[in-house]
């Protein structure tokens, strides 16, 4: 079983920061491919910045130059650091974990139950 567990969110302001952080625990091989999605109500679910197991990153282009996300695998861990905050950005952000269970198992993936990101003055 691997569980994921989402922190940081909260309320920022417009164009403020905020760093959220994903801990992937359980018994799993190894990680693969992680990333952060965000999903308004009613919406489809969408990628905002994904990170391979060797740090390639990628980025949704809303939030090209503004996210960061980074990876500590000693950890087990991302982070989205999250600048030049704006209120389209409010939203709940999910944390999703592609591992395997065993060195010759299939890939597999996990989703953590989100945070809440909030921007207001």
């Amino acid at each position: 079983q691997v569980h994921i567990v989402e922190s940081g969110g909260g309320l920022v302001e417009p164009g403020g920061s905020l760093t959220l952080s994903c801990k992937v625990s359980g018994a799993f091989y190894t990680l693969l491919h992680m990333g952060w999605y965000r999903q308004d109500v009613g919406k489809q679910r969408e990628l905002v910045a994904g990170i391979t197991k060797t740090g390639v990153e990628r980025y949704a282009d809303s939030v090209k130059g503004r996210f960061t996300i980074s990876r500590d695998n000693a950890k087990n861990m991302i982070f989205l650091e999250m600048n030049s905050v704006k209120p389209e950005d409010a939203t709940t952000y999910l944390c999703k974990a592609n591992f395997q269970y065993n060195s010759q198992s299939t890939e597999r993936m996990a989703w953590g139950q989100g945070t809440q990101v909030t921007v207001a003055s």
